[in-house]
């Protein structure tokens, strides 16, 4: 679980009427056994609210450690990006956010006279506006350019922009929420629309002490369990379903030997929901697989940049050795 591209849902989107893709993929996979939520549709305003609250948790040391990495290893990390790049540059950060760690590798390019153009992509236009103007007042000399949409169909637009080099950043473990078959599709996809040179900077969570990793993601306070089930609370506002919070509760599960760590949420008692005119039945105890935060080891990084087509430049850990950040290039 990391910040991710927010999913805000369109008027047509909020249709109960099998047109919306937010209903579709709802009813879709709630009707299947085990049943699933998709987790890109977390990230409404209460839940963007919920998640800056779960990276502030002393348990939740993601965010932490790749900042350990961005902020106290920058110049290491330029180095071993840009080596060998002409210049000028395009630095493309998929799924920006804030841009709360990328921006000290930002600064440093920028201090060092890199020619770049900075493009971070984000399907939250709101997001992107608010980090366009932040990074102009920081760095003012900066050349950005926001794109919202999609991971790649903006990658697409961005590389046919122009034909420089291009770096591409995707931290934060978002990586880690894909099952790993759909990992290496989408590394091949990232080398395939990437030309030869290219780089990719990719944060991997590493796997280590099952306590440490369960803890990050089943926290004292609650505040994961109320992420999770802020999801049937949006589904129950956008579409009008009548999901009772309080049948629901919070299950964490981390197996160390696949290194998946899993989030469900189990109905409570035999119940019906309604949405729209769809009637729902949860049995006593059935689970809903809400998201997957895989955990890997270096040798498991080093087969997917293999796997995938690109050469492995380097990898930067935190002080830790929790993450990794793995710079790749493209054959």
């Amino acid at each position: 679980m990391e910040l991710k591209q927010s999913v805000k849902i369109s008027a047509k989107e909020r249709r109960p009427d099998g047109l919306g893709k937010f209903y579709v993929d709802v009813v879709k996979g709630l009707s299947v056994n085990p049943k699933k939520l998709s987790s890109k549709y977390f990230y409404d305003s209460n839940g963007d609210n919920l998640f800056q609250q779960i990276m502030g948790m002393p348990e939740y040391y993601l965010t932490r450690c790749e900042l350990d990495i961005f902020s106290n290893k920058t110049s290491e990390l330029a180095n071993i990006a840009t080596a060998g790049l002409q210049h000028p540059i395009d630095l493309i950060e998929l799924g920006a956010g804030d841009a709360r760690k990328s921006r000290f590798l930002l600064r440093y390019l920028v201090e060092q006279g890199m020619d770049f153009t900075y493009v971070p992509i984000d399907i939250s236009g709101n997001i992107l506006s608010v980090l366009d103007k932040n990074l102009r007042t920081e760095i003012p000399s900066i050349d950005i350019l926001p794109m919202e949409g999609e991971y790649f169909e903006m990658l697409d637009r961005a590389s046919s922009l122009s034909a420089r080099k291009k770096i591409v950043l995707f931290l934060g473990s978002n990586i880690g929420n894909m099952e790993l078959a759909e990992a290496h599709v989408f590394c091949k996809r990232l080398n395939t629309t990437l030309n030869k040179g290219d780089v990719v900077v990719i944060g991997f969570d590493l796997r280590k002490n099952p306590a440490t990793i369960l803890g990050a993601y089943n926290d004292k306070s609650g505040i994961t369990a109320a992420f999770n089930l802020n999801l049937l609370a949006r589904i129950n506002n956008e579409l009008g379903a009548d999901f009772d919070m309080s049948q629901f509760q919070h299950y964490q599960h981390y197996d160390p030997i696949s290194g998946a760590c899993r989030s469900y949420l189990v109905s409570l008692v035999d119940q019906e929901v309604t949405l729209a005119d769809q009637t729902i039945h949860f049995s006593e105890n059935e689970l809903t697989y809400m998201e997957v935060s895989q955990k890997f080891s270096q040798t498991e990084i080093e087969q997917l940049a293999k796997s995938a087509g690109f050469n492995s430049l380097g990898i930067l850990k935190d002080g830790k050795n929790w993450f990794v950040d793995a710079v790749w290039q493209v054959k």
